[in-house]
């Protein structure tokens, strides 16, 4: 089959569940993918012939998209600040509000020599900064042992060197050997009756550890990293929060009654509230 024949097809089948916008961009993500060429590469030669191993992984990407499945976790990639990311379904997807927290910390630390990433996950976050703060020593931090292999391998694929370790910050002995310039997170924060308004696609793939807390305790996160902070950040040291945009205020009070200063509220593009940031006393 012709790429122009099989790009037809696949943007039609698509069509009857997405739309018009939506089926495009998969097409190409798709077609990019699978064949190994870029938008402009495929353009330029609509006869070039696609093997039949090719036409049966597309085939099945296009199955795994009408069950609702992520075409990040499709591909097993996404893109991260720039940077090429591995992601599968033991790390959530990084949304765009995660990238403008890692800007925001990037923008104002460029002399910072050891920064922390609490909940690393996919490592998104630490990576981005080793690979613009090239002063910056990286830790990242996760309970997931499948989510650290990922991360690990995402360092090395974006030629990083960063040190991962196996942790859980709920328990009350968590503790590093050293002292941080910088704590970033972005913690599980999703309240458990939020649930109702989210698609399927998060709901069936993405890992619910890394999204949600109880309802009665929707800050968990957020105080143990606040206690975290005040035993690992150096003089002045500042931590960088991603957080649920109902929970500002609270998280505001929170870390204001924690021995944290100049504790700033920030929105998103969307004019959402989605991060925090604040200065140890």
């Amino acid at each position: 089959m012709k790429i122009k024949d099989l790009q037809r097809t696949v943007f039609f089948q698509l069509q009857t569940a997405f739309d018009s916008g939506e089926a495009m961009v998969f097409t190409n993500m798709l077609l990019q993918h699978y064949t190994n060429c870029n938008r402009i590469d495929l353009n330029l030669n609509p006869c070039m012939e696609i093997d039949t191993a090719t036409q049966t992984s597309i085939n099945q990407a296009v199955a795994d998209l009408f069950k609702h499945k992520p075409i990040q976790y499709i591909l097993g990639e996404t893109s991260f600040c720039g940077l090429k990311i591995k992601v599968n379904p033991s790390v959530l997807i990084p949304r765009q509000e995660t990238e403008e927290l890692a800007m925001w910390v990037a923008g104002e630390n460029a002399h910072a020599q050891h920064i922390l990433d609490l909940c690393t996950g996919s490592g998104c976050i630490a990576v981005f900064l080793a690979s613009v703060l090239p002063n910056a020593r990286l830790t990242g931090v996760d309970i997931s042992s499948e989510g650290l292999q990922l991360a690990k391998e995402n360092a090395v694929l974006n030629n990083q060197t960063i040190d991962f370790q196996h942790n859980d910050i709920l328990q009350p002995d968590f503790c590093l050997s050293k002292k941080f310039d910088v704590i970033v997170s972005n913690p599980p924060y999703v309240r458990t009756m939020e649930k109702r308004q989210m698609h399927a696609r998060v709901l069936d793939y993405e890992p619910q550890q890394a999204l949600f807390v109880e309802d009665s305790n929707p800050l968990q996160f957020y105080k143990a990293i606040a206690k975290i902070g005040k035993k690992h950040l150096t003089e002045n040291g500042k931590l960088y929060l991603e957080i649920n945009e109902v929970l500002g205020k609270e998280i505001v009070d929170l870390l204001q009654q924690s021995d944290y200063k100049d504790v700033v509220l920030k929105k998103d593009i969307h004019g959402k509230d989605r991060m925090v940031g604040a200065i140890i006393k």
